[in-house]
């Protein structure tokens, strides 16, 4: 069973199967054009069901308008009959007028408060005896009322001012009606007075509310005319709202609106009316048809791709059986390949492949031949090889021989020769000398044997352990100095320009060796204050008629003292140090020049070709 799941995956594989490829091609680019398709009709519908539903929002905020305008028209119409009626009886004293408001009162519990104020602006009468004697004349709605019928919205008290205080709840308002009347000769002209709670106006919104939400989920907001919401979501009461107010808070709602808010006789508040939904609940519909939308034409795809998958497996059955031919001639199954019948692309590859294939059967055998008989030649080959290994190892060997030889001969034969005439002195002159003289002689003799013993050790140490390889030929030479002015109290200066200052391979220990011995000859024979050591590198240049063309690369070394100097033309019989450092300098084809005058100090310089 997994070895069936295995190859079914293995079939689905892009880069095993190019109808797997094609397949997965056609799969990714319908679920693309789905994708695609799909987000640009569903933004298109949803757009349209936005602003459609903000249409259907804006008729409800109407009828939200309308209905509040038609229950206030109402409640005024009543207010305004009442006072032509107590205009038209016969007693229209304030008493005969407070029984009648009494009596509305009685009947329509939505008025807090209605009274009778004179022309001066004088309460005559109150229901409940409220504000009787209270002074008005300041308040918009006496000097509004007088001309005209007037709805406006206004504080708890009479007193108050058009608008609720800031600092005052929003429970506390109050919609003022009042209308013209005719009091009695001697009175004035004043004005009939009502105060409906707004308790009354909130709950004719959740009524509205109540009976939109049958439908849908939807919620009312108010706002008077200078944009203070007074009606609805607790986290809008209080705000003050303009044209850039978001009412959909981000697109989570869909809102309409409707300002103006008026009665049936022109006269208005100046409200508007909102009316909003919740996006979700809104463009439900439409989110629904978008993933409707994307699944079927995701199945689409998926069928596609299987179908094409299935189609391109057929039409390239030839061409799979080609390519299991082509394996079988590579494992070695089978030595000819047999080009399909046919015309088509298939065949032609099929044709140019057997053809490949023979042609590579007959270099085969070739190379085998060949093979052979290169075998035979690197055996001999091989043999010479590692006789020259021999001999070159047999080179090595003496050559480092010799230059042991000479760090013995620089360093322990050195000591032991000074060693040697200071033990034939003492025994030739013993008995002339005194005890203090014996003493002081057997002291030099034992300093250079501690002398010749260091030199012994720094030898061996320098053939165990050779710092230029790790360090480079730079640092090396530099720790050499130190350590050397440090040993004589000579001065020396290092001078080491790059690259020469960072080789470290064979050549460069070579050098550093040459340069050892040089300041060992320094220590023992110049009698210097001061030594100078300087490595730089050159290129030389040589060409003809303006031709130019560079050759190779020099390295230059030089060490320089102001000692005492010498005759190179005089022989020195015993002292190897110069002939073992033009042995040296001759292992890395190098060139050594040695210059000095007595008393005017010693140069020695190495010239090497990189």
């Amino acid at each position: 069973m997994n070895d069936e799941i295995m190859s079914f995956l293995r079939q689905l594989n892009p880069k095993l199967h190019i109808a797997a490829a094609i397949g997965w091609a056609v799969f990714l680019v319908v679920t693309l054009a789905a994708l695609l398709t799909a987000d640009l009709a569903a933004t298109e519908a949803e757009q349209r069901a936005r602003v459609d539903a903000e249409g259907l929002l804006a008729e409800f905020a109407t009828q939200v308008r309308d209905a509040l305008s038609m229950q206030l028209e109402t409640r005024r119409s009543l207010l305004q009959a009442t006072a032509a009626q107590a205009v038209a009886q016969s007693d229209p004293s304030p008493s005969a007028m407070l029984r009648n408001l009494e009596a509305i009162h009685g009947r329509f519990p939505e008025f807090d408060w209605m009274g009778v104020v004179n022309g001066d602006g004088r309460v005559l009468a109150g229901t409940a005896g409220r504000h009787v004697g209270d002074d008005v004349a300041a308040s918009a709605w006496f000097q509004k009322g007088r001309q005209r019928p007037f709805v406006g919205e206004v504080g708890a008290s009479l007193l108050s001012g058009p608008r609720l205080p800031a600092d005052k709840p929003l429970q506390l308002l109050m919609v003022h009606m009042a209308v013209p009347l005719k009091l009695p000769a001697g009175q004035g002209d004043g004005v009939m007075v009502a105060q409906v709670s707004w308790a009354w106006v909130d709950a004719v919104l959740v009524k509205m509310q109540s009976a939109l939400n049958a439908r849908r989920q939807v919620e009312v907001m108010l706002a008077d005319r200078d944009g203070t919401v007074l009606s609805g979501p607790s986290a809008w009461l209080g705000r003050r709202i303009d044209a850039a107010s978001d009412f959909t808070e981000g697109g989570k709602y869909v809102a309409g609106t409707r300002t103006q808010l008026r009665l049936a006789d022109g006269l208005g508040l100046g409200w508007t009316a909102i009316v909003r939904q919740r996006s979700e609940s809104a463009l439900a519909h439409v989110r629904a048809t978008r993933r409707t939308v994307f699944l079927i034409v995701f199945v689409a795809g998926v069928l596609s791709a299987g179908a094409a998958v299935w189609a391109t497996r057929i039409l390239m059955r030839r061409l799979t059986t080609l390519a299991t031919a082509a394996e079988a001639v590579q494992r070695g199954q089978q030595r000819t390949l047999s080009a399909p019948p046919g015309a088509d692309e298939v065949s032609r590859i099929g044709a140019t492949l057997a053809q490949v294939v023979g042609r590579l059967q007959t270099e085969k055998q070739a190379l085998q031949t060949l093979n052979a008989e290169l075998d035979t030649r690197v055996s001999e080959r091989t043999r010479r090889i590692e006789h020259m290994a021999d001999e070159a190892r047999h080179a090595a060997v003496t050559r480092e021989r010799l230059r042991i030889a000479r760090d013995l001969h620089d360093t322990l034969a050195h000591s032991l020769m000074a060693l040697l005439t200071q033990i034939r002195l003492v025994r030739k002159l013993r008995s002339r000398m005194s005890e203090g003289e014996l003493d002081a002689e057997l002291a030099r003799a034992e300093e250079v044997t501690v002398t010749g013993l260091s030199g012994a050790r720094g030898a061996i140490q320098q053939m165990r352990d050779n710092g230029v390889l790790d360090m480079g030929l730079g640092p090396a030479v530099q720790d050499m100095a130190r350590r050397f002015g440090q040993r004589t109290g000579v001065v020396v200066t290092l001078d080491a320009q790059p690259p020469c200052s960072t080789w470290a391979d064979d050549r460069a220990g070579t050098l550093f060796r040459i340069i050892e011995e040089a300041m060992r000859n320094v220590e023992r024979h110049a009698q210097s204050s001061e030594v100078h050591i300087s490595m730089s590198g050159s290129s030389s240049s040589a060409g003809a008629a303006g031709a130019r063309s560079d050759l190779a690369q020099k390295a230059v070394v030089q060490v320089e003292d102001n000692g005492i100097g010498f005759d190179t033309a005089m022989p020195r019989p015993g002292h190897y140090g110069l002939r073992g450092m033009r042995e040296q300098a001759a292992l890395i084809g190098a060139q050594l020049d040695v210059r000095s005058v007595p008393g005017q100090g010693t140069s020695i310089t190495i010239t090497l070709d990189v």
